[in-house]
């Protein structure tokens, strides 16, 4: 059964419980108000017979006046053997072991209701005495009658009445709990068909209207809440798609080049047993160097391909460390670079490998772009780590692709690097909560800024000094 007719029947029957506790309470309140007027007169008319005393069984018995309610229409005398000493208004009243019992004296009274002729009468039967005809008392019981014609002619409409009421006013529950629950209902028709929508045309950017601050407009935030999520889950996992596929498109041309030159490399050595001494030496020493700038290719895209995953647990590390360290390296391959540092102790929260990639590939790219003899200067300092090179600097038009993966500048014609050493450092820059920057300086050469979040800064810190592996020239 649709909710919608759930709750329409559950408010029907609701409605319908109270009405009819209404109705019924009500009949039995009017029933039993005229059935007490009734029983007030037959009461007080039998007050003044009782007061009376013993009395002869030739007058009328006494009775209230008519603004009282008057006498009773029908009355009679029955002694203790139940016979009938005495019949008023025509009509006989049956006599029963309870009228026996009230005439002997053993009970004071009692109301009964009998039917007489197809009258419906209310009977009420008091104890007393009468005074025969030879002069003898004897014990008997008075017997008050009044009809209840009018009293169920009212209660008969007012049955009628009540169930009119009744049914009336289910069929209305009815008719405004089936509104009230499509009004209800609607923001939950509207999360189905948005359910619906999205399951048919799997667009997550459709959102619920919240009408009120109640259970369904919390409902709808919710949801509202979940398919923000959805579609951010969503955005990331294609942009990551989109990124990965754009990984594998670049990788393949990039390494379509070395892979095609030491292939004719070798092809050579194979099919030419009769060249010179000089000519295989330069043929070896070219599958060398394409052997490493393909290890080193390989590496680069490995270390992309991690995406957002990190690479170990993050740890507090001495930043002016690593960069020390890497500046020590950077002096060991390119001695003819003259490197000045200023590190201020820094401690940040982070990977110590792969920031000491990132550092690395800075250096390793401010050292390529330097020619022989110029300076390359690296600071540490609480904003982060800075590297400037004195070389040509970056053209205009280049700098907003620096960081982009297998981006080549116009600078870059006749120098090693794959593209992909600055991609790697903005990688590790978003995977630790911070940015890297580019632009050339003042003078001229370029200026690298790696931002990284400082947990605390000038202050000796506790780690020890973390040695990284030598890698390869990254660009």
């Amino acid at each position: 059964m649709p909710l919608r007719r759930r709750v329409t029947l559950v408010a029907a029957v609701a409605v319908a419980i109270a009405i009819l506790l209404v109705a019924l309470v009500s009949y039995l309140v009017v029933r039993d108000q005229l059935r007490g007027q009734v029983d007030d007169a037959l009461s007080g008319q039998a007050i003044l017979v009782q007061q009376e005393g013993n009395r002869a069984l030739g007058g009328g018995l006494p009775g209230p006046p008519p603004n009282a309610g008057g006498r009773a229409p029908y009355a009679q005398v029955v002694g203790s053997d139940g016979t009938v000493l005495l019949s008023q208004g025509g009509l006989t009243l049956p006599v029963d072991s309870t009228t026996r019992t009230v005439a002997s004296g053993d009970t004071d009274h009692r109301f009964r209701d009998v039917t007489v002729g197809g009258s419906h009468l209310r009977v009420l039967a008091i104890h007393t005495g009468v005074v025969l005809s030879n002069g003898q008392v004897q014990s008997a019981a008075v017997q008050l009658a009044r009809p209840l014609g009018p009293v169920d002619h009212v209660l008969s409409n007012l049955r009628l009445i009540l169930l009119g009421l009744c049914a009336g006013g289910i069929a209305l529950a009815a008719a405004l709990g089936r509104i009230a629950a499509r009004r209800v209902l609607a923001p939950l028709a509207e999360v189905t068909r948005t359910a619906e929508h999205i399951g048919e045309t799997e667009d997550l950017s459709s959102r619920l209207a919240v009408h009120a601050d109640d259970e369904v407009g919390q409902l709808a935030r919710r949801f509202n809440w979940m398919l923000e999520r959805l579609q951010g889950s969503r955005s990331a996992l294609d942009n990551s798609v989109r990124a990965q596929r754009q990984l594998v498109a670049d990788a393949s041309h990039e390494l379509r080049t070395p892979v095609t030159s030491l292939r004719t490399n070798i092809e050579v050595l194979l099919e030419s047993p009769h060249i010179s001494e000089d000519e295989r030496r330069r043929l070896l020493h070219d599958v060398v160097e394409q052997s490493e700038e393909l290890s080193a290719l390989v590496g680069d895209l490995i270390e992309l391909a991690r995406g957002d995953e990190p690479a170990g647990t993050p740890e507090e590390v001495r930043l002016d460390r690593i960069v020390a360290e890497s500046v020590d390296r950077g002096r060991r391959h390119t001695p003819d670079i003259e490197f000045v540092e200023s590190l201020e102790p820094v401690i940040v929260s982070g990977v110590p490998e792969r920031l000491g990639r990132a550092v690395n590939n800075l250096i390793d790219n401010a050292a390529r772009y330097s020619p022989p003899g110029s300076t390359v200067e690296v600071t540490v300092d609480p904003t982060g780590v800075g590297v400037r090179d004195h070389g040509p600097g970056i053209p205009p038009e280049d700098l907003p692709h620096v960081f982009d993966r297998f981006f080549r500048g116009q600078n870059s014609a006749g120098r090693q690097g794959s593209g992909l050493g600055l991609a790697i450092v903005k990688q590790v820059a978003e995977q630790h909560g911070g940015s890297v920057l580019a632009n050339n300086a003042p003078d001229h050469g370029a200026e690298f800024r790696l931002r990284l979040p400082v947990l605390e800064a000038g202050t000796e810190g506790v780690n020890q000094p973390w040695e990284p592996e030598a890698s390869p020239s990254r660009s």
